[in-house]
Formats: C-alpha cells, sequence, structure tokens
C-alpha cells in the first residue's frame, strides 16, 4: 500500500510540474526539501505525531515553506497533509526523484572512449537542445556503431552512427533498379 501511495502522489506531483514546465525547479526544491526532513528529525516527529491535528502541521508547515518553495510544491505538501498522508512523503519525493532521473536518464554511446572535453561539448549541446536545467548523462562504447554517436533520451533516440548510415545507404541502394 505505501508504494501505491508513493507512486499516486509522486506520479502527480510530476504530472504537474511537466504540465506547468516547472520540472527542473520543483526537482530541485524536492531535493532540499528531502534534506531538510532528513536534517530535522524533529519536524519529521511534529508531521507524524497522531496527536497533533492538521491544522496545526499546515501551519507549520506554511510557515516554514510558504514563500520559499513554488505554489505548486506549497499546494502539493499542504494536500499530503490534509489526505493524512505526511509519514509518506519521504518516499512519495524518493519516487518523484527518481522519476525525474529516469525522465531524464541521458545515455551516449559511441564506438570509442569520449574525452573529457568530447564529453563536456556533448553535454554543453544536449542542454542547448533540449529543456534540461541539468542532465544526468551515462556513457557508453559499442565499436560495433564503427563512429558517430547513439543518443537516447528517456524514449527517444537520435542515431548518428556510422552503422546505421551505412545500412541506410544499403537499403537505398537495394531499392535501385539497373536498366
Amino acid at each position: 500500500m505505501a508504494k501505491l501511495v508513493s507512486k499516486v502522489y509522486g506520479d502527480a506531483l510530476f504530472e504537474a510540474a511537466m504540465e506547468r514546465d516547472m520540472l527542473s525547479p520543483v526537482y530541485e526544491e524536492v531535493q532540499s526539501l528531502q534534506t531538510i526532513l532528513m536534517e530535522n528529525a524533529d519536524l519529521v516527529q511534529f508531521l507524524n505525531h497522531p496527536q497533533i491535528i492538521k491544522e496545526e502541521k499546515l501551519k507549520v508547515v506554511e510557515n516554514i515553506f510558504k514563500g520559499r518553495v513554488s505554489d505548486d510544491l506549497m499546494g502539493f505538501l499542504e494536500t499530503v497533509i490534509e489526505k493524512g498522508r505526511q509519514k509518506e512523503l519521504p518516499k512519495i519525493l524518493d519516487y518523484f526523484v527518481n522519476r525525474v532521473k529516469e525522465y531524464k536518464k541521458i545515455t551516449v554511446t559511441s564506438a570509442v572512449e569520449l574525452s573529457v572535453e568530447q564529453k563536456a561539448h556533448t553535454e554543453a549541446k544536449l542542454l542547448e537542445t533540449t529543456a534540461f536545467v541539468s542532465l544526468e548523462v551515462t556513457y557508453s562504447v559499442d565499436p560495433a556503431i564503427l563512429g558517430g554517436l547513439v543518443i537516447r533520451i528517456g524514449d527517444r533516440v537520435v542515431d548518428s552512427s556510422i552503422r546505421t548510415r551505412l545500412g541506410e545507404i544499403r537499403r537505398d541502394l537495394m531499392k535501385l533498379q539497373l536498366a
């Protein structure tokens, strides 16, 4: 059940952030919120205390976070507390962070190991051409692609490998008919 709660609430936060094109800022705020909750056991204990009414919890959360986090995250925190799901908040935030990392996951495959400069140039180009503010790039080497790069961003693939280009040329040549 706890996994279902974290998934439902984490997905809701993810979708809301995507709709408003605020994924990166909300992601950074959630990471800060996770740090705050880890460093302040008293706050967590207060939020989870069964004898403290929701209104008091909401007041404290509002006093601490209002104006310091986006309205979207503030509304999300209020909803979690109003629904009595504050005990699940760390798991919800973990789920959200993992979902964002999976969404932002970028894999770059090359035929040979890229130098530090090449990696930096590739990351700069990716930041320039995507809506991401920060990236987590995984590099791998596959000599079978012969040259070029294969870049996977979530479910999208940009394949500029020589292997793919040779395959396209081969298909084009197979279509030609000699007269």
